[in-house]
């Protein structure tokens, strides 16, 4: 009963039309085709296809090295202008010419060598036998044989338009890198030792006023100016600009960026007079850079009872009472303080700069 119903059963799922013939145990490409043929890898070209493949393939790598070149030349002309590229008003532009034209020039050279491997290259069937690690004379020299004509297989050495483009489009690839390295500065040479309160406060005094007066940062637009009486709080803090800086158009956000200050109130008897500003200071008020001397995060968190600043990246701590000096964190310096003074009309104002450069330690001298 069991013989019988061995002849019977089928010997396996039933061949799909279309599918390829099974493959043998222990081979790799199937022996026969659909016609009961043997199967016979392609191993020449229609060259007249291949010409105009290979047109493709060039055309394509002659995009990837428009796209190559056009990085460069944007990234150091038009994303130049009006403080362009590390400006922040046109980030986005930047943004979406680098971005897209360096996604062009990959997608070129992407496209072109898929084109290549897929239309150009023979599909001989390649044997790998194995043997023991070491090899004799006759296997290095079957290697070397078989690596020449993988390369004569391929075409990169019978076809020079297609190399020459290749290589046209590969070398800019190559030099884009570099061109990155300019997002390292530039370098801030002098433009730190100073903020935007030395600019305002000496037009000021030349208007014939004791110093620029402070309006709170209100993050889109000027507010009114400060006046003493309405910062009278003890433990408050606020961040305030120099006025008029709002006015500045495209370059407005790069400034308020370095010359953004903290004003505190702290009881007058609790300060520490340090030498040379004793009167930087209104009835216990005192102004602070907010940009910490860390790596330049906002130190914008204060805590009352302890008159303590905190920068949250970092946790640089910085004590309000004495000149802002380092308590905890890796900050290197104190906060630079901002000299203040009250005009006829009872309006908080600067009459100076911060007396030395504001932000991280490494570029305190420029």
């Amino acid at each position: 009963m069991s013989d019988e119903t061995n002849e019977t059963a089928p010997a396996g799922p039933e061949r799909v039309i279309g599918t390829p013939p099974p493959v043998k145990s222990g081979a790799l490409l199937a022996s026969g085709g659909s016609d009961g043929e043997d199967y016979q890898p392609s191993t020449e070209l229609d060259e007249r296809k291949a010409k105009r493949t290979e047109r493709i393939v060039a055309l394509w790598f002659l995009i990837a090295f428009a796209a190559s070149v056009g990085f460069m030349v944007y990234f150091i002309g038009w994303s130049g202008r009006d403080g362009g590229m590390h400006g922040l008003e046109r980030a986005r532009e930047s943004n979406f010419w680098l971005g897209g034209l360096m996604t062009l020039s990959f997608l070129g050279m992407g496209v072109g060598v898929t084109i290549w491997v897929r239309k150009l290259m023979t599909s001989a069937p390649i044997e790998q036998a194995r043997y023991d690690l070491s090899t004799d004379e006759e296997t290095r020299s079957s290697l070397a044989q078989d690596l020449k004509q993988g390369a004569l297989d391929s075409g990169l050495t019978k076809r020079p338009l297609l190399r020459r483009t290749l290589l046209l489009a590969a070398a800019p690839l190559g030099l884009a890198p570099l061109f990155l390295l300019r997002d390292l500065g530039p370098l801030p040479e002098k433009r730190l030792r100073h903020t935007y309160w030395a600019k305002a406060v000496a037009k000021a005094k030349a208007a014939g006023k004791p110093g620029v007066r402070l309006v709170v940062d209100s993050g889109a637009e000027a507010s009114a100016p400060l006046k003493a009486a309405d910062f009278n709080t003890p433990g408050g803090m606020i961040t305030v600009l120099p006025e008029g800086i709002y006015d500045l158009g495209h370059e407005a956000l790069t400034q308020i960026a370095k010359a953004a200050t903290i004003l505190i109130n702290i009881e007058p008897d609790k300060i520490k007079p340090i030498k040379g500003q004793e009167n930087w200071t209104v009835n216990g008020i005192i102004a602070y850079s907010k940009i910490c001397t860390h790596v330049g995060c906002p130190a914008a968190l204060y805590e009352q009872t302890t008159h303590h600043i905190l920068c949250p990246c970092h946790q640089s701590t910085f004590d309000a009472t004495d000149g802002a000096k380092v308590i905890f964190g890796p900050a290197a310096r104190p906060l630079p303080q901002l000299p203040l003074a009250v005009d006829d009309e009872g309006y908080l104002v600067a009459t100076g700069d911060f007396p030395e450069p504001i932000g991280p330690s490494y570029w305190e001298r420029g």
